[in-house]
């Protein structure tokens, strides 16, 4: 029988996030990951502290930040990997009324800190933006895919990876343990995004999932280095390269890509792109999304020693080492998790 602290199943941004908790204290764990869930991967991975489409502050935009950004600059160092890239982020505007509201904006003082007053002129040719670009701050894009593949090699590596589907059915669950196949763990924690849904702990909770699709596309005339925040994003990662996304889709539920996702994703680039470009690749993934935007994360109603986090929508990167922080001090140290975010507000 091997015994260890937790057992984690998911291995997207918030179990990595939370696996780091769990390292940073010397808690031992194992996590299994079968690799059906894509939101993480397909993710564009920008980290913005603004809503640009009404121009408004991320909720806990500074408190996550100030969590996130150290936990990502650790796995960067003990992973040898470059992930966090600075991301210059310019949100194109459409007319005088979006200038005066990106204003009003700069002086609420919570959003003081993220935008600038400047409204900066275009002067790349290809892009149309008459009425100028206002700039986001402390933004940067997350290299997703290299981290989660990373990652798991690093967790391969010390023999705490399991390349499997977890079986609800095998797990026993005692007063003060918790028995899997021939682990022996105190804690489980359920991170699976949308696959929640098949979990008979926590599949009663609202996790709706939304399908976004994304387009890489090859644009060799643009020359952009920075990221572009219009009807769609457009977001330089190098090579020529551009990330185009993203769609909304409430009602499908599969990781397929669509011809009408692509389609929807083209003819919004084409009304602030011109030159020419060839689409490389196209993605698909469900965002485990809530109903009241916000986070599950807690304890299960009769089972204390199983866990949720979840619920990341659409801003896992910023929100997952803030969430993972959350969950472990209130598992370890008893601290109450915020009403907000605690799943028990679904009971």
């Amino acid at each position: 029988m091997k015994k260890t602290d937790y057992i984690i199943v998911g291995c997207g941004l918030a179990s990595i996030a939370f696996c780091e908790q769990l390292r940073a204290q010397n808690k031992s764990f194992m996590v299994f990951d079968d690799a059906s869930q894509k939101s993480s991967i397909v993710a564009a991975g920008l980290y913005n502290p603004v809503i640009l489409k009404r121009f408004t502050e991320v909720w806990k935009a500074k408190e996550q930040l100030d969590i996130a950004l150290p936990v990502y600059k650790t796995l960067e160092r003990d992973l040898n990997i470059t992930i966090d890239n600075k991301l210059k982020l310019l949100r194109r505007f459409t007319s005088i009324e979006e200038q005066n509201l990106w204003f009003n904006a700069c002086d609420k003082i919570n959003l003081e800190p993220f935008l600038s007053t400047q409204i900066l002129k275009n002067t790349n040719p290809f892009i149309d933006a008459q009425y100028g670009f206002g700039q986001v701050l402390q933004t940067g894009r997350l290299d997703t895919e290299v981290l989660i593949k990373a990652y798991k090699a690093f967790l391969t590596d010390k023999n705490w990876f399991f390349n499997t589907k977890f079986q609800y059915n095998k797990l026993q669950i005692a007063t003060n343990k918790l028995n899997y196949e021939d682990i022996e763990a105190q804690y489980i924690v359920f991170s699976e995004g949308f696959g929640v849904k098949q979990n008979p702990f926590f599949k009663h909770l609202p996790l709706n999932g939304t399908k976004g699709e994304v387009l890489t596309i090859k644009a060799p005339d643009l020359k952009l280095d920075f990221g572009i925040k219009s009807s769609v994003f457009l977001v330089p990662i190098g090579n020529d390269k551009y990330y185009v996304g993203a769609t909304y889709n409430w009602k499908d539920k599969t990781h397929l890509t669509t011809e009408e996702g692509k389609n929807e994703l083209v003819a919004k680039l084409r009304t602030f792109m011109t030159c020419d470009f060839n689409i490389i690749n196209q993605r698909a993934g469900i965002r485990p999304t809530v109903k009241d935007r916000r986070p599950l994360v807690g304890r299960h109603a009769d089972y204390k020693n199983l866990y949720i986090l979840n619920g990341l929508g659409t801003r896992g990167v910023m929100i997952a080492p803030y969430v993972a922080d959350k969950l472990y001090k209130y598992i370890e140290n008893k601290q109450p998790l915020d009403p907000e975010i605690n799943s028990n507000r679904f009971q």
